[in-house]
């Protein structure tokens, strides 16, 4: 909305989310788990276990999620953009019915490598006591030199990947195919 290119440029809000966006990209997720743990421990309590990893994989989500929608809404086409404001479509109107509809395919492909990204950072949640097959690997696998738990966690990891781009290319297969319905 507020990129040079948005519907309502706004240059100083544009480059502060831009900032902290980048701010946080910055951050391995092993790191910003450790940096951010006293702000998880005011928000759930503690800054161990499954409930506080949550925080920081929420927080490492969030701008990874942010470019790629940003990416994703610049490529409409802005002469698609022009046709609806001369109907009057109203900013709004623009946003929801327009720029989501033409960026869904490009949002659905985002979102599917996000949840990727981020099933490897659940594993890393687990060398701070999140449990889950990070900490199986770690545990189980590198510190007791049990190379077959560590590989076998390895293949289902693959596994759930494969699984999860399955699932996102279909998505991306229907909603690719039905945009045109929801064009015209």
């Amino acid at each position: 909305m507020t990129s040079p290119y948005g519907l309502k440029p706004n240059r100083e809000v544009y480059r502060t989310v831009g900032f902290i966006v980048n701010m946080i990209r910055s951050f391995p997720v092993i790191i910003l788990i450790v940096a951010i743990s006293p702000v998880t421990r005011a928000i759930v309590g503690t800054s161990i276990g499954e409930e506080a990893a949550i925080v920081p994989l929420t927080l490492a989500a969030f701008p990874v999620i942010a470019r790629y929608m940003e990416a994703s809404l610049l490529e409409v086409d802005s002469n698609v953009i022009l046709a609806a404001r001369s109907f009057g479509a109203s900013n709004s109107q623009i946003l929801f019915k327009v720029l989501f509809s033409e960026a869904l395919p490009s949002i659905v492909a985002g979102l599917t490598t996000t949840t990727i990204l981020f099933l490897a950072s659940t594993t890393l949640a687990g060398a701070v006591g999140a449990g889950g097959l990070g900490a199986v690997a770690l545990t189980f696998g590198y510190q007791r030199f049990d190379d077959v738990m560590m590989y076998a966690i390895v293949v289902i990891l693959f596994i759930m990947v494969l699984v999860i781009q399955g699932f996102g290319e279909l998505i991306y297969r229907k909603v690719k195919t039905g945009k045109g319905a929801v064009s015209k």
